[in-house]
């Protein structure tokens, strides 16, 4: 009887355990440099560690970072949304002008965020409905929003909120926890089980990466897109309620910029800004990274013009680290 001699087989190396996948990827990567900033926030300035001084670091991003959850999902989708600031100007001066009718603090919310979703749907009908490039799109629609905000205001400003909506973008939920940074972390939860564990994340994924492949599995594109800049006007309506609540006014120029700092946020997470990769989590640890950096230099006093500077020269690197990494990779393989 001829014995079957024992073959051995060697484990291919793309077979990891789950912990050295997770220590190899993106996101430790970034709770290693937000640990660093961290620390080097301590060291350049003594008021950082006050507990109160990183609550009101919270606030530097949290706004910023409700929009970037959706707007991470639209571009792992292939698509992007430019509108968003200019979303949460036109929702602000809808909130403003029904405070001059006397409307109430949960009435308020609700107009704002009704605005945001409604300019949502707007960008989602241009988009899916019609097929038009969804760049050219929000473009457009930045300055129709901000255009028709500086038509209602001009060089005025709605003031004078109640003082139970100033508690939206102001209050505490226990003691320095502020609602801002609850209701962040609440719907960071929400949007990653959204994208990680449901048919439509998946749906989500399978457009970024090939949009011909997922119609001809049978995934309805135009309805999964126009959900995606719904959510994305949700967000932007939520973030107009918290914003104009801190604020304690509406003017046409409030959130101006806003739209790089979201996109910067959201490909710093890890999401390709080619579509079809990315996660919250990576996004809600990059949301900290820029909130930190962002406080740490203004205890420094440095001028904001030097943040954008540095946000800019920040979006330029993330983008061309993974092209760069990706042409060295070639050219060992040759």
């Amino acid at each position: 009887m001829t014995q079957i001699p024992h073959i051995s087989r060697a484990i291919p190396d793309r077979l990891e355990s789950p912990l050295a996948t997770a220590l190899k990827s993106w996101e430790m990567l970034l709770i290693v440099v937000a640990i660093a900033i961290f620390i080097a926030n301590s060291l350049a300035s003594p008021y950082f560690l006050n507990p109160w001084s990183l609550s009101d670091a919270t606030f530097n991003f949290t706004e910023k970072a409700i929009i970037a959850l959706a707007m991470a999902m639209v571009i792992i989708s292939g698509e992007i949304d430019l509108s968003v600031a200019s979303i949460i100007a036109l929702a602000s001066t809808a909130m403003g002008f029904a405070l001059q009718f006397g409307a109430d603090a949960p009435t308020l919310a609700a107009i704002g965020i009704l605005v945001g979703i409604a300019c949502g749907a707007f960008n989602g009908l241009l988009v899916s409905g019609l097929g038009l490039p969804s760049i050219v799109v929000t473009i457009g629609t930045m300055s129709l929003f901000r255009g028709i905000s500086y038509i209602v205001l001009g060089d005025q400003a709605f003031r004078g909120y109640p003082r139970d909506f100033a508690w939206f973008g102001q209050g505490y939920v226990w003691w320095v926890v502020s609602f801002e940074i609850v209701l962040f972390l609440a719907l960071a939860i929400v949007f990653y089980v959204l994208l990680h564990r449901t048919n439509f994340g998946r749906a989500v994924f399978a457009i970024g990466n090939n949009p011909l492949a997922a119609q001809f599995s049978g995934i309805r594109i135009r309805r999964v897109k126009f959900v995606l800049f719904v959510l994305t006007g949700l967000t932007a309506g939520i973030a107009s309620v918290l914003l104009t609540a801190r604020l304690g006014s509406t003017r046409p120029s409030i959130a101006s910029g806003w739209e790089l700092e979201i996109v910067t946020m959201v490909v710093l997470g890890g999401v390709s800004i080619l579509g079809g990769s990315g996660s919250i989590a990576g996004v809600v640890i990059a949301a900290f990274i820029m909130g930190l950096v962002t406080f740490g230099l203004g205890l420094l006093n440095v001028p904001g013009i030097v943040m954008s500077i540095f946000v800019g020269v920040m979006l330029i690197v993330v983008i061309a680290l993974p092209v760069v990494a990706r042409r060295l990779r070639e050219r060992r393989a040759v």
